[in-house]
């Protein structure tokens, strides 16, 4: 496992992030305590240190679990969370990113986390409700009092992060250093805004879902899934299990799993992304780890993102195919930053 810095900061964060919205057995299938001990321990065995949750994950389990397995060595981890879902639907402050619901998820979470400071913590979710303001400096207090080292936004507009950041700097607040969001094979979406805003700022992308809901996983190649599976082949589109089976022929080809294929995809798309794999078995996120050796060759990362039929829509294409007209036949030969 290799590092790289978070953001713009000086943080070090591994390659893989380790998702942990699984730690638990709370709301449906998840992990029991002692195969997320296993998971946790060959995570950081590979060289992993970035722990991902949210004051929801498994109505509070997850963290509650992480607090019992990091005892006496929470230290050696970038521990993150998240606030912004309901901690109570009847109250209608107990969500959103205003700073009643940010103290008090806050505590929350320090308490079952059994620390009292997090590494990073994330806005999980855009409230529009919400004057961004209020919620930049709401999180550069929590930096000041020493309980979040760096922050974060997860699945928000790209004009909203834009001027978080912008807002942030004018007024001397701690900015946005990463970024959370969906992405994989099946959801390019990103690749519009997000991610060249991203980087843009020099913000790490902690990609969440790679292998798009176990999708790319290798169960559904062929229209198939094995026993126990939560998605039925029959409620995915036609054009996913195409793309499913282009990525099972890629990795039957280099000898590699499914999964590997559609992690490596991901981790190669961009130096700012960092995929967040989660599993619910050691023997799962063992494969997962595995895509770290994975090298595509440029012709398979053609043929996969061909098979996705992915258009970046105006005014990206607009752009590009008015480009030499617009710019000139010598635009050509200039080299861009």
């Amino acid at each position: 496992m290799r590092y790289r810095l978070f953001g713009s900061t000086g943080l070090r964060v591994s390659e893989l992030f380790l998702g942990a919205m699984t730690f638990g057995e709370q709301g449906g299938v998840g992990a029991p305590v002692e195969e997320c001990r296993k998971m946790l321990d060959m995570y950081a065995e590979a060289g992993g240190n970035v722990l991902d949750t949210a004051i929801n994950y498994r109505g509070g389990a997850s963290e509650e679990i992480l607090g019992e397995l990091l005892d006496g060595r929470r230290d050696s981890f970038v521990l993150a969370s998240k606030y912004t879902v309901s901690r109570g639907g009847a109250d209608p402050n107990a969500a959103g990113n205003h700073r009643k619901n940010l103290t008090a998820s806050l505590e929350t979470s320090l308490r079952r986390l059994r620390t009292d400071y997090l590494d990073i913590y994330w806005v999980h979710l855009w409230d529009r409700h919400t004057p961004v303001e209020e919620t930049m400096r709401a999180l550069d207090d929590a930096v000041r009092a020493g309980k979040v080292l760096y922050v974060g936004i997860s699945d928000a507009p790209a004009w909203i992060v834009s001027r978080a950041n912008t807002l942030a700097e004018w007024r001397g607040w701690t900015p946005f250093a990463g970024l959370q969001v969906p992405y994989s094979l099946l959801n390019r979406d990103i690749e519009r805004e997000l991610l060249p805003m991203a980087e843009a700022y020099g913000m790490t992308v902690a990609a969440w879902s790679p292998l798009a809901g176990g999708v790319l996983s290798g169960k559904f190649a062929q229209g198939t899934a094995g026993p126990g599976t939560r998605i039925k082949a029959e409620s995915i589109s036609a054009q996913d299990l195409a793309v499913a089976n282009v990525v099972q022929e890629v990795a039957e080809e280099l000898d590699v799993t499914s999964a590997q294929v559609a992690i490596a995809w991901t981790r190669a798309r961009s130096r700012a992304v960092h995929p967040i794999v989660g599993a619910r078995t050691a023997a799962q996120l063992a494969d997962n780890l595995a895509a770290l050796d994975c090298e595509l060759p440029d012709t398979a990362m053609r043929r996969l993102e061909e098979a996705t039929g992915f258009v970046a829509g105006f005014p990206h294409d607009f752009i590009a195919q008015t480009s030499a007209w617009v710019f000139g036949e010598s635009s050509q030969r200039v080299d861009g930053r």
